[in-house]
């Protein structure tokens, strides 16, 4: 990603951008023949420096073009149509780059649902255990995520059109050529063609700032939903165990969960970035804009940058991810508070919903009180003649109270086989 958001990729794109204006341009016979600034021999880093007195790359590096092509290089087009066609293609580009180890955490999720689909785990719920659930479920949640969130970067990478609108939004330089040349240009390109110029509509890439967020908070909730299990009082998975991976500077005995904190880090710098952006789609006035698009490179880039990192994290915390069904079975509330839901289901066509409830939630009081099991304490308050004896059995079972998590897992996982992250 550092590559694909260097100096040299994005001067190596705004040529190639230069280069389909000029296609277009002598295609509708607007420039002549043989213009095409391909092979330019380009200083990058004289680019770079020129680039701080002019304001914007694009001025030194048509200047250097002009002088190796002539003058019909980048006629009709400002400063911003180059840049803007450039975040196009390297949203592109950077999506392709992102891919391998989104695919790479898709998949690993996809395995955990399979194989841990029976594998009972406490379901908590604001930090509390709850009801009883599936860790296969729980990774089918994380996997859904993952898929949708990419699903929508793609949309939102793919959808930013070209940009060629001249100084104010006219082409007013290609005289009635302008629509035209903007039609071959979007399409030599590969890019959408735009209903007019969005030089100030900055929709086109706050969506993509926000696809962005939203899979690294995807990410972010995998890893920090791993790290919490890998605490020690829980201790239901664990990154995989190899030399000096988790140690400590200070105690030898821990083995920290690091890629998934690597993984959080990276990931929560996204939002706070694309929230500038969106934030920034109110400061574009009039027909172009001081500071605000130019302003959304380095963003975008640093954003990139980060959700790569987040994703590789995430993959390595997941490669060899070892998983403790013994562990998470153990952890369930010895007094069988996990039962509750099921307890109050199975009393209600005796007691009524009311009555249910009320005795459940003060056999839950007398177990907390007493150190006894929830279940225990329900069938000593209920005479034989009001509650058959039976009808709490299912209620002590946990492998029994996952209701329908196989059947939203095959869900998850069908969903998971259709994306664009399945091989």
């Amino acid at each position: 990603m550092a590559e694909v958001t260097s100096a040299s990729a994005w001067v190596e794109r705004m040529v190639s951008v230069e280069a389909a204006l000029s296609r277009a341009l002598s295609e509708v016979g607007v420039a002549p023949a043989g213009t095409v600034p391909l092979g330019a021999s380009l200083d990058v880093a004289s680019i770079v420096a020129r680039s701080r007195v002019a304001g914007t790359p694009v001025i030194p590096l048509v200047a250097d073009l002009v002088a190796e092509f002539g003058p019909s290089v980048h006629v009709g087009a400002t400063s911003q149509d180059i840049i803007d066609v450039g975040l196009a293609l390297t949203g592109r580009t950077a999506v392709g780059a992102l891919a391998p180890d989104a695919e790479r955490c898709a998949a690993a999720l996809a395995e955990l649902a399979g194989t841990h689909r029976t594998s009972v785990v406490a379901g908590r719920t604001l930090l509390q255990q709850g009801a009883p659930t599936s860790f296969g479920l729980v990774a089918a949640g994380w996997l859904t995520g993952i898929v949708d969130a990419w699903a929508g970067l793609l949309i939102a990478a793919r959808a930013v059109p070209a940009q060629l609108g001249g100084p104010v939004g006219t082409l007013s330089a290609l005289g009635t050529n302008g629509p035209e040349v903007l039609t071959r240009f979007a399409r030599d390109l590969g890019l959408p063609e735009p209903t007019l110029g969005w030089h100030t509509n900055r929709q086109p890439i706050a969506r993509v700032a926000a696809a962005l967020a939203i899979l690294a908070g995807s990410v972010h909730k995998v890893a920090a939903d791993l790290a919490l299990h890998a605490q020690t009082e829980i201790g239901e998975v664990a990154e995989r165990s190899e030399p000096g991976r988790g140690t400590s500077s200070a105690m030898p005995h821990k083995r920290n969960p690091v890629a998934s904190v690597r993984a959080m880090a990276a990931a929560r710098q996204v939002a706070p970035i694309a929230g500038g952006i969106l934030a920034g789609m109110a400061d574009h006035p009039f027909q172009r804009a001081v500071g605000a698009w130019q302003a959304e490179v380095p963003a975008l880039n640093s954003m990139y940058g980060f959700v790569a990192v987040a994703l590789e994290s995430l993959a390595d915390a997941l490669r060899g991810l070892h998983v403790d069904g013994d562990r998470m079975r153990a952890n369930l509330d010895p007094r069988g508070g996990w039962s509750a839901e099921a307890a109050s289901v199975a009393l209600t066509p005796h007691l009524g919903r009311e009555g249910a409830r009320t005795a459940v939630a003060a056999a839950s009081d007398a177990a907390r009180t007493n150190g006894t099991a929830l279940l225990a304490e329900l069938r000593a308050a209920m005479t034989a003649d009001a509650v058959p004896a039976d009808v709490l059995e299912a209620a002590g079972d946990p492998a029994a109270l996952l209701g329908s998590s196989s059947v939203f897992i095959d869900r998850a996982l069908a969903h998971y086989r259709e994306s664009a992250l399945h091989p």
